[in-house]
């Protein structure tokens, strides 16, 4: 798994911030050729009085040996401006707004090690 926590700039850059990461980015990260799934979550409320790191979070999926691995596949795969026919309108969406409209709180691949279901799981 890849996760990223993010946020827009400032409330001015909400707009940009979703034009740009939301509708686009996740996508666009997703088609990346070992990617299996591309996610974003919008924080809804705070757990007990624990501090949120971000206001968004980022999930992929990836099929991948070793996150090193993943890690190549990825950036060779965002440094191709033909990768598939969708990344051109990404990458004008981007120079549109002079930059990333977004900040990075953490970002990292991660490995699962056990998970349980619930007694939800099964319906």
């Amino acid at each position: 798994m890849l996760i990223g926590l993010c946020e827009p700039l400032s409330d001015e850059d909400q707009a940009a911030f979703e034009e740009w990461f939301i509708d686009q980015h996740i996508e666009d990260t997703a088609k990346c050729p070992n990617f299996v799934r591309g996610s974003v979550y919008k924080l809804g409320g705070l757990h007990l009085d624990f501090e949120a790191k971000a206001g968004y979070l980022s999930l992929y999926e990836v099929e991948a040996p070793s996150y090193e691995e993943a890690e190549k596949v990825l950036n060779d795969w965002q440094a191709d401006p033909d990768a598939w026919e969708g990344r051109k309108r990404h990458l004008q969406t981007m120079e549109k707004f002079g930059s990333i409209p977004m900040k990075i709180n953490g970002s990292g691949w991660y490995e699962e090690i056990k998970s349980f279901d619930g007694p939800a799981a099964d319906s």
